[in-house]
């Protein structure tokens, strides 16, 4: 459906409304409260760039922990010698060269294949850092930074207005139109001659530079970093849940999947500490059986109904 720019322009202005309403949560807030808005603002950003790649083109990727990690070591490594803002666009820099060469390796890849990879790449890494580390004789990284959670907060909102504005913008561009076809048909697409490789490539490195971005910001919040925390794979299964969740058909889906799905684990993890696996597996399940298209996929159902029987009360007077 295309809306009209007046109506494009009303949706931006109500965005910006709600994000300089968010703005002000760390001088409302408990520290609390503020810690459970870091991890909101944290997932809004995963899980968007991740429904921006995987909503159009239906490819799982479950590469999210890669990247973040290797966001968070590169402060972990670079922050006693570069200034901080540098070493964010530095992890925003290795997020997008990394992401491109896994694309062009992997991309061609499909259905079970690609997600079984990019499951497999944070192993792989956590790995090899694990390795190195162990060589050198060492386990860990400090990051001691006088980097407030507030500060951390604002960052991340920032990075969210920024995948989001990406979003927005590739929506409306040519690469979306391309993308919503090869979410249809690739081979539709390719016989259009549209470059799907390239297409597809070209969108994975948004959730890679914006996974990279975020695992630098939130490295000073963990003080002490290892490849056990930085590259966990239950954070590339959260962002799919939370994005599948929420829907990926509209770019605002995801932020409605994260912010219910981050208390429900907060009280899981608080109550069911050994379980949290088990139960991450469980709501996998409940959301794909009882949710398929997410919580957009269901008020678009409803409002079609509300719609229908609307017209029809109207069609039988």
């Amino acid at each position: 459906m295309t809306l009209s720019p007046r109506t494009e322009m009303t949706r931006l202005a109500w965005a910006v409304l709600a994000i300089a309403a968010a703005a002000t949560l760390p001088w409302i807030a408990t520290s609390y409260y503020l810690a459970i808005g870091v991890t909101i603002a944290m997932f809004t950003v995963l899980a968007t760039s991740w429904a921006i790649f995987s909503g159009p083109t239906h490819y799982i990727s479950l590469a999210t922990a890669a990247f973040y990690g290797v966001g968070t070591y590169t402060t972990g490594l670079l922050i006693e010698t570069l200034p901080y803002w540098t070493i964010l666009a530095v992890a925003g820099l290795i997020g997008a060269v990394g992401a491109a060469l896994v694309g062009l390796a992997t991309l061609r890849l499909s259905g079970v294949y690609f997600v079984i990879f990019t499951l497999g790449l944070a192993e792989f890494v956590r790995q090899v850092l694990t390795w190195v580390q162990n060589v050198a004789g060492q386990k860990g990284i400090y990051v001691l930074t006088q980097i407030t959670e507030a500060q951390i907060y604002w960052q991340l909102l920032g990075l969210a207005a920024l995948v989001w504005l990406a979003g927005w913008l590739i929506g409306r561009s040519r690469l979306g139109f391309a993308l919503r076809i090869i979410g249809d048909d690739e081979d539709v697409a390719r016989h259009s001659g549209i470059n799907t490789a390239l297409a597809k490539v070209m969108l994975f490195m948004i959730p890679g530079v914006a996974a990279a971005m975020t695992g630098a910001i939130l490295a000073p919040r963990y003080v002490y970093i290892e490849p056990a925390v930085a590259f966990s794979p239950m954070l590339s299964f959260q962002v799919v849940i939370m994005a599948l969740l929420g829907g990926t058909g509209r770019l605002w889906g995801p932020l409605v999947g994260v912010i219910p799905f981050t208390f429900l684990w907060e009280a899981i993890s608080s109550s069911f500490p050994n379980q949290t696996t088990l139960l991450l597996g469980l709501c996998f399940l409940l959301i794909v059986y009882l949710l398929p298209r997410g919580f957009v996929g269901l008020f678009h159902d409803l409002r079609y109904r509300g719609s229908g029987a609307a017209a029809r009360a109207e069609a039988g007077a």
